[in-house]
């Protein structure tokens, strides 16, 4: 949908990107599974470790600001190596 949406809106000058986030050890992340098998499998299964929402937002500032004028349809994982296991 994001390649799509960016193809169709290039020529007006929108760009179309998404962040798409792992495991973020937000608070009610935590008090949800902390100490859990489910919270036991999120870290085994990201190599290098729980996110923090600041990681997030600074990829969304990113796509938002002057640095990416040139990037569209990218979908960037924000994710730890999740994606690349």
């Amino acid at each position: 949908m994001t390649k799509n949406a960016a193809l169709h809106w290039a020529t007006a000058g929108v760009r179309v990107n998404t962040v798409v986030p792992g495991f973020i050890g937000t608070r009610p992340l935590l008090e949800r599974y902390g100490n859990t098998e489910r919270h036991a499998a999120m870290l085994a299964n990201t190599p290098m470790r729980l996110g923090r929402a600041a990681e997030v937002a600074a990829a969304v500032a990113y796509l938002g600001g002057p640095d990416s004028t040139y990037t569209t349809g990218t979908e960037l994982h924000v994710d730890g190596g999740w994606c690349a296991r």
